[in-house]
């Protein structure tokens, strides 16, 4: 072992550690990893930025752009609307159905973005049905993910190892190529779902949108605090009164003379006898309580009937991959004044946030339960940062252009099937068209595209240069070997599925991908056999992750809304994953011969 293989290894160690931890983003991850290469002398400058013009990654924002183009014509929410006519109320037709659904969008668009077109749709669906949600939501985010194996575009998974390829002088994977085997695993787990699967999920009872304060606990953690006579706080509003600010309570509404008013209130000015509806502990009450005249009067007696009315309305949304204030609280982001509603509760996977809410960092998938006049809701449903599991006006689409889209779609999978154009130029052509064709506004395009996932990518690509250029991917490849290479090429194969599984549940599965397939190249090389079943193998692997719910964004996007507990994920992830690696022990060596 060298100096320079020992240096990367600590490297990937590290980087690995923190992808784990989540204490810090992934893609400024990718960004540190890119630079200690640069500055190690490891790379050069040219390759720690090779990455950014790699093709892989090229494709991966063009997608998005085309993605977000079949969502706002309209073409995704037709799929979306045919599953319940196609299934009817049969909770074995409608896993398989979504599943079959999901997994053909997201064969040609990105997985969560396939997941997020369809889940409020699922959701509705399963309530109208009186199918538990629970039943439905991992099979859609598992769906998802098998669709994106069937191509090249699905996942960035295979556009990463087919990169590799690439880059080790052989000849990349074509569009289709991943199709057979793709398709085998993704007809036969959904076999699996409907005969063995649903039975292995949980069977909660779906949320009763009208039972919502005891959904949230909202009497559990919000606190009345009656205004006395002396109070300082009289005749100010509530923003004048700053008591979240000076004090960290923060108020959601109001109770005078026995009605309950929520919200904003700029024009309402505080009077003696005011109840005040806080987040807040008992300690802080404490602290203010002869500072700013009040008296606690216990635990908030808020009602569902208090939560609507004419003007006003409550609604869950969930936070969404596109939101760029994760990692932030409500008061950094100024929530309240940004969006002009009140947060009135949060929910991350089946608990609500009860402690510190305000001071509690947001995170994909959290569920909110946000309160305002309807029209604020309604325009927050434009806003690509949430996903509205209510019932509220739906944005408008743009119908005349979906017959243009689709026409664009079409030719784009033409062009990149009879090899006329690499999909990289193909991708970045039909999204300009689409953009020149009013389809989507280039705004829209920008705000479209995943930009930590393009970071994430383009910083970790250089990782896969390093191993190469320095032979920590032979000399790992010769570890894989010297353990298991007396069993023959197959075992090989099993010990990279195993391995690459195994860390995309912890860390992107982008970058997964990119640090084992350089090591599957070269223990295919170092066997005599061909690359290709190893490469396609250790794709495939990287998007398989549904051991856990943290595995993939698409899974943590369905965890709040299914009300589901850590290890659902488990019970019918595991058996999925044992098949999947069969399938592939058994046909990849068919198409690919070692």
């Amino acid at each position: 072992m060298t100096g320079e293989t020992i240096l990367v290894l600590s490297i990937l160690g590290i980087a690995i550690v923190l992808f784990a931890s989540e204490r810090i983003r992934v893609d400024v991850i990718s960004m540190m990893v890119l630079l200690t290469l640069l500055l190690t002398g490891l790379l050069t400058t040219d390759e720690a930025f090779s990455g950014f013009s790699n093709p892989a990654v090229i494709t991966v924002w063009a997608i998005y752009i085309v993605s977000a183009a079949l969502t706002r014509t309209g073409i995704a929410d037709f799929m979306g609307k045919r599953i319940m006519q196609i299934a009817g109320a049969s909770e074995q037709r409608l896993v398989a159905v979504i599943m079959v659904m999901v997994g053909s969008i997201s064969a040609f668009m990105n997985n969560i973005g396939a997941t997020a077109v369809l889940l409020p749709a699922v959701v509705s669906i399963g309530r109208r049905a009186r199918v538990p949600v629970s039943k439905l939501l991992i099979p859609l985010a598992f769906g998802s993910l098998l669709g994106g194996v069937t191509t090249l575009i699905g996942t960035p998974p295979n556009l990463l190892v087919s990169t590799a390829l690439a880059d080790a002088g052989m000849e990349p994977f074509r569009l289709f190529d991943f199709a057979p085997m793709g398709l085998i695993i993704m007809v036969s787990s959904i076999v699996y779902m409907v005969l063995i699967g649903r039975h292995l999920l949980p069977s909660y009872a779906n949320t009763d949108t009208t039972d919502l304060v005891g959904q949230y606990q909202l009497q559990a953690h919000m606190m009345e605090l009656r205004l006395l006579p002396r109070s300082p706080l009289l005749g100010k509003t509530l923003v004048e009164s700053r008591l979240g600010e000076k004090h960290g309570i923060n108020v959601v509404g109001i109770i005078r003379n026995g009605h309950v008013r929520l919200g904003m209130m700029p024009n309402a000015h505080l009077q003696a006898d005011d109840l005040l509806l806080v987040h807040a502990t008992e300690e802080q009450v404490q602290q203010v309580t002869d500072l700013l005249g009040v008296s606690p009067n216990g635990k908030a007696t808020l009602h569902d009937a208090d939560l609507s009315s004419a003007e006003a309305a409550v609604s869950e949304v969930v936070i969404s991959q596109k939101a760029d204030f994760i990692g932030k609280s409500l008061p950094e982001i100024d929530f309240r004044s940004r969006y002009g509603l009140t947060v009135l509760a949060v929910r991350r996977y089946d608990e609500p946030v009860l402690d510190q809410l305000y001071e509690e960092p947001l995170r994909l998938g959290d569920t909110l339960l946000v309160h305002g006049r309807r029209e604020r809701i309604n325009a927050l449903q434009k806003n690509s940062a949430f996903l509205l599991l209510n019932a509220v006006e739906v944005e408008p689409r743009r119908l005349r252009k979906a017959p243009m889209a689709l026409v664009i779609f079409v030719g784009m999978i033409l062009l990149v099937a009879t090899g006329y154009l690499h999909i990289s130029t193909a991708a970045v052509l039909a999204s300009i068209l689409l953009v020149l064709g009013g389809a989507i506004k280039m705004d829209e395009a920008y705000q479209s595209i995943e930009w930590q996932s393009v970071f994430l990518i383009a910083g970790m690509l250089p990782m896969g240069i390093a191993m190469e250029k320095t032979g920590t991917a032979q000399f790992l490849a010769d570890g894989i070997i010297s353990l298991v290479g007396g069993m023959g090429p197959k075992a090989i194969m099993i010990g990279l599925f195993i391995l690459t599984t195994i860390i995309t549940e912890f860390m992107s599965n982008a970058a997964a991908a990119v640090l084992v397939a350089p090591i599957a190249i070269s223990a295919a090389l170092s066997l005599g056999v061909d690359p290709r079943a190893f490469v396609m193998g250790v794709g495939i692997a990287a998007s398989n992750s549904f051991l856990f719910p943290i595995g993939h964004q698409a899974s943590v996007l369905v965890y709040g809304p299914g009300n589901y507990r850590f290890f659902d994920y488990t019970k019918v992830g595991l058996p999925l994953t044992l098949l999947i690696w069969t399938l592939m022990i058994i046909f990849l060596p068919i198409f690919w011969p070692l």
